[in-house]
């Protein structure tokens, strides 16, 4: 499934002063999966660990992992900026863009 048929679907509102996110089902049904996968990528990375399994197989494992988990990621980011951010700036909120540049920073450092 293309990320961009996902992220169409995508949405951020404000409630009662808390932000969150509404996605559809096939959005949340989608990171659902790929974090599932990632999970049992962790559960079998400690497992090899526990069976003395060669370092750098490991270490391969773990960048399969990470990858994974990034992946997750950028469609969320994707999602969010081109629903939530959009929309924040529609309504005249400036300070997302901070928001989004705080959040690319920390993707960034990974």
């Amino acid at each position: 499934m293309p990320n961009g048929e996902i992220l169409e679907e995508a949405c951020c509102s404000l409630e009662h002063n808390d932000r969150k996110s509404h996605h559809s089902d096939k959005v949340k049904n989608n990171l659902v999966t790929r974090l599932n996968r990632i999970e049992g990528q962790i559960r079998g990375i400690k497992g090899l660990i526990e069976k003395d399994t060669y370092c750098d197989d490991v270490i391969t494992q773990i960048s399969a992992t990470q990858s994974a988990l990034n992946s997750v990621a950028k469609i969320l980011l994707e999602g969010h900026m081109k629903s939530c951010v959009v929309e924040r700036i529609q309504e005249g909120d400036l300070e997302v863009l901070d928001e989004v540049l705080v959040t690319v920073q920390k993707l960034m450092k990974k």
